[in-house]
């Protein structure tokens, strides 16, 4: 199969965001919270900033869309934009904390199983349909994550908890089909930077310090701009041409390169417990996709 831009720019964005924990990790030294809010922050303003420059009428073409909707589809999309703006503020938090205080191990895992969460989370909310091949995944899935509670608990929560928040992001996204992405997105960080202003303190941010602190503005400026906004470029630009279901696929291309970053950059070791639950979680992701690949047929 011939690549084509779109596909290139969906791998592009995959690969930048499995190295996202080498610079996350220059800042292991910082708060959480304090990483988080300057990220919010900084990512907030490029996409502000973006609009103004290029995507003024998108942003218009979304307002009109949304009030041009029935009542019960705004309140819905209003309802689903909030969620999501609490769900991915929780997640990127937790996210920042587990490669800087746990290990990039454990963050991989949380987006390897994350699609397959996401799967189990469509069918209890929102009734979607599991073929047996993909209950055998998630079966396989819980299975690995028994073996890695069973030798290192709290990373196995912390990925769990990781890879929950991203589920259920997604799905909370699902409602808004149709409305750009990134529009959305801009709207879910104003009500993130709304809520992390008071709540910068129980986060261990401190604003006024951060401000003037040269490193970390520039290291989150570039983890705002090449890892996230960049990426979510790249990523949008694929899903114009792209089915979900081969960029789906493509995603997991950032566990994998942050896995072998775990083990070849950051000189983290595994069990031979893990060494099996890593090895299980891998067969499951393989039958859970080629599911997919025999239901597009």
């Amino acid at each position: 199969m011939k690549l084509s831009r779109h596909h290139l720019a969906a791998l592009a964005a995959f690969l930048i965001w499995g190295f996202f924990p080498i610079p996350l990790r220059w800042l292991a030294g910082y708060a959480s919270g304090q990483i988080l809010f300057f990220r919010i922050l900084l990512s907030l303003l490029i996409l502000l900033l973006l609009h103004g420059l290029g995507r003024r009428a998108v942003v218009q073409q979304v307002w009109a869309q949304w009030q041009a909707a029935p009542k019960a589809e705004r309140r819905s999309v209003g309802l689903s934009t909030v969620v999501g703006g609490l769900l991915l503020t929780s997640n990127w938090l937790l996210f920042i904390y587990v490669i800087n205080q746990v290990s990039v191990q454990a963050g991989s895992f949380a987006y390897l199983i994350c699609p397959i969460l996401t799967a189990l989370l469509g069918f209890v909310v929102l009734g979607e349909k599991l073929r047996n091949n993909q209950w055998l995944a998630i079966g396989l899935s819980a299975l690995s994550c028994l073996l890695l509670g069973a030798g290192e608990l709290r990373s196995m929560l912390m990925s769990l908890v990781v890879a929950i928040t991203y589920a259920a992001y997604l799905i909370s996204q699902r409602r808004l089909q149709g409305y750009d992405r990134l529009v959305l997105l801009t709207v879910q960080l104003v009500l993130a930077a709304l809520l992390i202003l008071p709540l910068a303190p129980l986060l261990g941010a401190d604003p006024a310090a951060g401000f003037q602190d040269t490193r970390l503005l520039s290291v989150v400026f570039i983890l705002s701009s090449l890892f996230t906004v960049i990426p979510l470029f790249l990523n949008l630009y694929a899903l114009n041409a792209l089915p979900s279901g081969t960029v789906g696929i493509m995603m997991y291309i950032n566990p994998i390169v942050s896995f072998a970053l775990a083990f070849v950059y950051f000189g983290e070791a595994a069990t031979g417990v893990q060494g099996v639950a890593y090895t299980i979680i891998f067969f499951s992701v393989l039958l859970y996709n080629s599911t997919l690949r025999v239901g597009r047929r």
